[in-house]
């Protein structure tokens, strides 16, 4: 494989996990909602029956397989890429999906600054890869 298509590819897994994780962040909190009602006085036993009430949820489940797969692809694109191009994209994309994803699902409406501060996320990742590209 020619550098560029190996470039190529690590950029690709890096948008992959920013979207999968961007797209999954919503759901899993959609899906874990119920949880805050858990209470027990022993802080073991607190964990155990937090962790049984979402292990036995479909919906919280799938979302958190597949938020782990974008995980698996972030951490083998860290091996070859620079992480100060990695970690700002992936971040910053991952940020936008999630703002994005959750709008759509309903979530509270999404304020004018937190757009104002999307866009400046998305200009300053745009510098980042001009350095790194030249």
């Amino acid at each position: 494989m020619s550098p560029d298509m190996v470039e190529i590819e690590l950029l690709l897994c890096i948008l992959a996990a920013s979207l999968l994780w961007g797209t999954t962040n919503p759901l899993l909190k959609k899906a874990s909602v119920g949880i805050e009602d858990i209470h027990m006085s022993n802080p073991i036993l607190q964990t155990a029956c937090e962790v049984k009430f979402l292990a036995s949820r479909l919906s919280y489940v799938c979302p958190f397989l597949f938020n782990q797969v974008g995980s698996i692809l972030f951490v083998y694109s860290l091996g070859a890429t620079d992480l100060s191009l990695a970690v700002p994209l992936s971040n910053s994309l991952t940020f936008l999906v999630t703002t994005v994803v959750g709008r759509c699902l309903g979530e509270e409406s999404t304020s004018r600054m937190t757009w104002v501060g999307a866009t400046l996320v998305c200009a300053g990742v745009a510098l980042c890869v001009a350095d790194k590209t030249q």
